[in-house]
């Protein structure tokens, strides 16, 4: 069959590109900020050459965390400055690093795309917590939401969801399978992508980027029963990161270098087109995450021919005015 990676074409170079992570490196700036001459917080800042960002986490505190296609290194970012440094080494491109979250502690959660891991790291040592080998073959591990106890991961080359199940202080339990049904099609190739909660918290949303043009669906955690979120005609066929924050759903588009920003019901059962952010600065952005007023994304660049001396960024952007702050 062939696949289509849509969000992560420069897969293609690499097609195995999975992420492991090693031992924690030091922080040393391996990247410079560009910052402004009035001392404000950079508004963009680079990457290491070569990183091929993916995923973007925030927190604890203002540091951004960034996993790679190429190799599955961390790179740890002060979003004060701009500078950073991989806090965990990646084991080589059949390990890279997708999307990632972290749980406000001291742990990461990674998604290893076609490794079919799902992965904890000790955010402060970099040090692998745990691995898990979910799926079968063609499996592609994408992107992780955290809920009260559990963590729950996309596939995109399947109709089902992973749920790793987690203690009270945060630690990985047992893996279940939860299969996709109703109104979830999937496509002959990439199809989920992104995964949040919905406002109150009774279900997941997940972008998927086949049924009727590309478009959103609300999952029940406990049955997997899917039913398309009414967006009032608004497509996400590039769909890819989601963020939500109080009823506002960031939804970056990132083959149109845009975000599209929903105003949902309490249940996420409809959405409303607000407005759509774009920046000349955009250059495939993928995933986001916030920091007070700002939007933080990686940009990916899919479509430029990834090499070690390519260049990556992070950029920032202004939250939108009038709606929720967390």
């Amino acid at each position: 069959m062939t696949r289509s990676f849509a969000r992560r074409d420069l897969l293609g170079a690499s097609a195995a590109a999975v992420v492991g992570l090693g031992l924690a490196g030091s922080l040393a700036p391996s990247a410079r900020a560009a910052g402004s001459d009035d001392g404000a917080w950079p508004r963009q800042f680079p990457l290491p050459d070569g990183f091929q960002p993916e995923g973007v986490t925030i927190g604890p505190g203002p540091y951004a965390y960034f996993g790679s296609i190429a190799n599955g290194d961390v790179y740890r970012a002060s979003l004060a400055t701009g500078r950073g440094g991989v806090v965990s080494a990646g084991l080589g491109p059949a390990h890279p690093v997708i999307g990632l979250k972290s749980d406000g502690r001291d742990r990461l959660f990674l998604c290893g795309g076609a490794s079919r891991e799902l992965r904890t790291v000790d955010r402060r040592t970099g040090r692998i917590e745990d691995i898990r080998t979910v799926g079968s073959d063609g499996t592609f591990v994408n992107d992780v939401v955290l809920t009260p106890g559990a963590a729950w991961f996309t596939d995109s080359f399947a109709p089902q969801l992973y749920r790793l199940s987690l203690d009270r202080h945060g630690a990985p339990g047992a893996v279940r399978t939860v299969p996709l049904t109703g109104d979830w099609q999937q496509g002959a190739a990439f199809t989920a992508n992104g995964i949040a909660r919905t406002p109150d918290g009774g279900a997941l949303l997940v972008v998927n980027q086949f049924v009727g043009g590309g478009g959103l669906m609300r999952v029940d955690p406990r049955t997997g029963v899917a039913r398309t979120v009414d967006l009032g005609g608004s497509l996400l066929p590039n769909g890819d990161g989601l963020l939500l924050l109080g009823r506002t759903l960031y939804c970056v588009q990132q083959r149109q270098n845009a975000i599209d920003v929903f105003r949902l019901n309490a249940t996420g059962t409809r959405g409303t087109l607000l407005t759509r952010i774009t920046d000349p600065r955009f250059r495939i952005p993928t995933t986001v995450a916030a920091w007070g007023d700002r939007l933080y994304l990686p940009n990916a660049r899919f479509g430029t021919p990834p090499t070690p001396t390519t260049d990556y960024d992070a950029v920032a952007v202004d939250r939108v005015d009038g709606v929720d702050r967390v």
